[in-house]
């Protein structure tokens, strides 16, 4: 059976507390509007207001509401386990970008709400890149907050007791993963209360790496790689070859990181710069790769190149033994003249000797 309270006014602005007055009744209000007395005790239905409120639990709501005469509906079964303890999830998943901060919610209810002194909050972490070490994020116990030292001055409640929500700042990649979040407030003897939620952590491209390997000699192979370190989500490689003129290449994914070109029969229509793209949805980062393909000479300028040589060392020796030759005819002129005057010499000699001895004689 439904139940209707007496008529009564309430005014509330912002964001407040909405408790049950009358008559400590359990049962969840439907605020109905100045005339209005249909039944709403249908959620699905009642998309004006709706607040599940319970005998000695609190709930924060938004806007500013007026409550004239309202119903109370009956609670949900599991709302009315006195010994319960039920953690909620306002997000099963959440998306941040590096950097920011992110609120990981977490709501509980508890039939022990005015007594919190034994509270005990237990977050955990799976990181997606290592989900079989999880590790302690942080802890409310006995209204004592303990943090992991690896995460202190990153992560704090923001609504301790009363909520279990916590924000994480400055999120790095390692962030990522499955959080746990376990309630426990003794003297309830209900097993704790968890929830779980995904965190991804969305990041830019680092920037690649660019590298070549191969045969750059006219007719080779030649292969260029590219990789990049991280970048949520994962990032898309592409390879352009831009000048003379942009042109997109074919690639080869060496993984999700990486990427490759392959190309065969240079020529030196090859030689140019070549870029490496690595984008997602935050970013793109670059590298480049300038390729110089070496050309041998022309084979027809190689012949004439060596008949030109040959000429010139033929003209060379030509001159050594036109120098070799006169120098060898000056020395035999030099020769010939001093064995003349040699002989003149001895011949007035002996053509003035016999003068002399007849001379003598006489």
């Amino acid at each position: 059976m439904h139940t209707e309270f007496p008529h009564t006014h309430k005014h509330t602005k912002g964001l407040g507390m909405a408790t049950e007055e009358e008559g400590g009744r359990e049962g969840f209000i439907i605020a109905v509007m100045k005339g209005e007395r249909e039944d709403r005790c249908n959620l699905h239905d009642n998309r004006r207001a709706a607040r599940k409120v319970k005998k000695g639990i609190s709930l924060k709501y938004e806007g500013v509401w007026e409550i004239t005469p309202h119903i109370v509906c009956p609670l949900p079964p599991f709302l009315t386990d006195s010994a319960a303890l039920r953690v909620a999830m306002r997000e099963s998943s959440m998306e941040v970008v590096q950097g920011d901060f992110a609120i990981l919610p977490c709501s509980f209810f508890t039939s022990t709400s005015t007594r919190l002194s034994r509270l005990n909050i237990i977050w955990t972490l799976a990181p997606f890149s290592s989900p079989e070490t999880p590790i302690q994020v942080i802890v409310y116990d006995h209204g004592q907050v303990i943090e992991d030292p690896s995460l202190t001055g990153r992560v704090g409640f923001t609504g301790i007791p009363l909520s279990a929500d916590i924000v994480l700042n400055d999120t790095r990649v390692s962030d990522a993963g499955i959080y746990r979040c376990m309630v426990n407030n003794p003297p309830e003897t209900a097993d704790p209360g968890i929830g779980e939620l995904a965190l991804t952590v969305l990041a830019p491209p680092s920037l690649p790496v660019c590298q070549w390997d191969g045969d750059i000699d006219m007719g080779g192979s030649v292969r260029l790689s590219c990789s990049v370190a991280e970048g949520i989500p994962t990032p898309e490689i592409r390879w352009d070859k831009l000048n003379p003129e942009e042109i997109s290449l074919p690639i080869n994914m060496d993984g999700d990181l990486s990427g490759s070109v392959q190309i065969v029969n240079v020529s030196s229509q090859t030689s140019g710069l070549y870029r490496c793209s690595a984008a997602n949805v935050l970013g793109t980062e670059n590298c480049y790769v300038n390729l110089s393909i070496y050309s041998p000479p022309d084979s027809s300028s190689g012949i004439l190149q060596g008949v030109l040589l040959t000429l010139s060392m033929s003209l060379v020796l030509l001159a050594l033994l036109v120098l070799i030759l006169w120098l060898h005819r000056t020395g035999q002129d030099g020769r010939w003249k001093e064995g003349k005057g040699e002989e003149e010499e001895c011949y007035n000699e002996i053509r003035y000797t016999p003068s002399l001895m007849k001379r003598s004689f006489v």
